[in-house]
């Protein structure tokens, strides 16, 4: 039932999954937190965010990147959780390995989903994480429900067995592959899954890691298996590339405002 019918019935309006992106901002609004939280709210999620670091971005190319102090970090992390509370957690570009360690100090206290997407590149070519902050990132894959490495991230982690050997759960996106059949895996506990999908042929692909991983925890929060969220996730970014703006010179952003979310299944 929608709010609006429950609404319209008396009933209580049902609480939506409390989403926490940690994230730094995309000011041409196509990726980072900016599109972590327009997947949350098309989903039906609450969005909260932590911004880790500032950029100076568009479709073009990354052209300034400032962290912020790591105190801030945790202090916006600490507002978010004890006051409206949290039932997921989405990580993306962390912006220095003192940021890193200090997520997975505040993440190691909490007992919720977390989405970890270990961001190193722009989808234009901008580097976003140096090379101590990419060694930080073993905690958070300790920590993490899920890390989502496309295939260049996963290749510099050091490859499938060592990501594995990791995290509970791996889903190795296929995007950056060559055929014309993108593949995506996820490895869990359960054993693993595969989705193949007629690649679409589009320049407009930015933040859809970022897209991905908030749409899986928006999932998770709201207590979908983590195959089921996944599964909803790659059909929410595939619509997103479908229904692409087309703004921008270079890899312009998804239409997430433009998904129709009951077609999702």
């Amino acid at each position: 039932m929608s709010c609006v019918a429950a609404l319209q019935a008396g009933q209580r309006v049902p609480q939506p999954p409390r989403i926490l992106t940690i994230a730094g901002s995309d000011c041409s609004g196509g990726a980072g937190l900016q599109a972590d939280l327009k997947t949350i709210l098309m989903l039906g999620g609450y969005g909260m965010s932590a911004i880790t670091a500032i950029t100076a971005q568009n479709t073009t190319g990354v052209f300034a990147v400032q962290a912020l102090a790591p105190d801030m970090v945790a202090a916006q992390i600490d507002a978010c959780i004890g006051d409206i509370g949290v039932d997921a957690v989405k990580i993306g570009m962390l912006g220095s390995a003192a940021i890193a360690h200090l997520v997975a100090d505040r993440l190691e206290a909490l007992d919720v989903p977390v989405v970890f997407d270990p961001v190193m590149v722009a989808t234009s070519g901008g580097i976003l994480a140096d090379g101590d902050t990419v060694a930080a990132f073993a905690r958070l894959m300790a920590r993490a429900t899920l890390t989502t490495p496309n295939l260049p991230e996963l290749a510099a982690l050091g490859g499938e067995d060592a990501v594995r050997a990791r995290t509970p759960a791996l889903l190795i996106k296929g995007g950056h592959g060559e055929d014309e059949t993108l593949t995506d895996r996820l490895i869990w506990q359960g054993g693993e899954q595969v989705w193949q999908s007629p690649r679409i042929a589009t320049r407009h692909t930015h933040g859809t890691g970022c897209t991905m991983a908030s749409a899986i925890a928006c999932g998770l929060g709201a207590g979908m298996a983590l195959p089921d969220a996944v599964a909803r996730a790659r059909a929410f970014v595939r619509a997103g590339l479908l229904a692409a703006p087309g703004f921008g010179a270079g890899h312009g952003p998804l239409g997430h405002q433009a998904v129709d979310i009951s077609a999702l299944g």
